[in-house]
This record gives structure tokens, sequence and C-alpha cells, in this order.
């Protein structure tokens, strides 16, 4: 089963990828979805059971209106930032702590704020995760930590967990 839910996923992204459905395109990909499937399922499909949730897709087109929004709020942040006169910055690099368990959801959380204008993601580091600021505006760090990772972490958390 592993490796039909590799095939699927992988077969899917092909398709995507070459945005065509000709034929010579349609057997290239599934050969080298079969292939791939065969080789990696037991190293990238664990718990082959949640793909087949409901529940995460609904989360998952959630969790892309919530990240669409915070751009666009963020990319107005940095703007009225660069374009202000006197360049109100105060730049740094805070902690947060990540309640996230699994790999791929802290990574999903780590490429979500690095992706936000005016943030980046610098390290994972056991529960923490390491966040360059283009402006704290709170002077408790606790407080700007979790108004960043609180975002989408609870979002990601009913995806990937």
């Amino acid at each position: 089963m592993r490796q039909l839910v590799l095939f699927i996923v992988t077969f899917i992204l092909w398709l995507l990828l070459t945005f065509t459905v000709s034929i010579q395109f349609v057997i290239t990909g599934v050969i080298v979805s079969v292939l791939t499937s065969f080789l990696f399922a037991k190293i990238f499909v664990q718990n082959w059971k949640k793909f087949f949730e409901i529940k995460r897709y609904l989360w998952f087109l959630w969790f892309l209106v919530v990240f669409i929004c915070e751009c666009i709020k963020a990319n107005f942040d940095v703007a009225y930032r660069v374009l202000h006169p006197a360049l109100p910055i105060k730049p740094g690099i805070i902690k947060a702590k990540v309640n996230l368990k699994t790999d791929i959801a802290r990574t999903a959380l780590a490429n979500s704020i690095t992706m936000t204008p005016g943030t980046l993601s610098v390290d994972i580091t056991g529960e923490h995760i390491f966040i360059h600021w283009i402006c704290i505006r709170d002077e408790n760090l606790e407080a700007s930590c979790q108004k960043i990772v609180d975002t989408f972490e609870h979002i990601l958390a009913r995806i990937f967990e």
C-alpha cells in the first residue's frame, strides 16, 4: 500500500510539473513513478493511512488561505519599512518554542516563516526554532515569538500530525 500511495503522489506531481497529458509524458511519468515508489516507499511513507484522511486536505486549503493573508500583510509591512524615510527597522533573532512533533511539520513551519516577507528561519534545534525578524515590535520576546509561530503551527499540526 505504501508503494501505491507514493506512486499516486509522484504521478500527480509529475503531471503538475510537466503540465501536459501527451502520451509520451504520461508513459514517462508512470515509469518514473513506479520506479520511485518501489525504491523509496519504505523510506518516505511512514503512515500511509494519513494520506486518505480528507480532513487533512481541508486543513491544507485553510492553511493556504491563512498563509496568503499573512504574506499580503507582511508584504505591506516590509514595503512600508522600505519606503519610509526613517527606515523603521529593529532586526533581531528570536527563539520560539515549537510544539510540532514530526520533522516534516517542523520543516513546513520553517518554510512558511521563511516565505513570509520580513522573517527568515535560521535554525531548528530540538523544540526551538530561531527566526530572524526585520522588526521586533514587542519588548516581550515571548509574545513576539508566539505571534509568528502560532499563526501556522496549529494548522500544520492538523495537516501533518
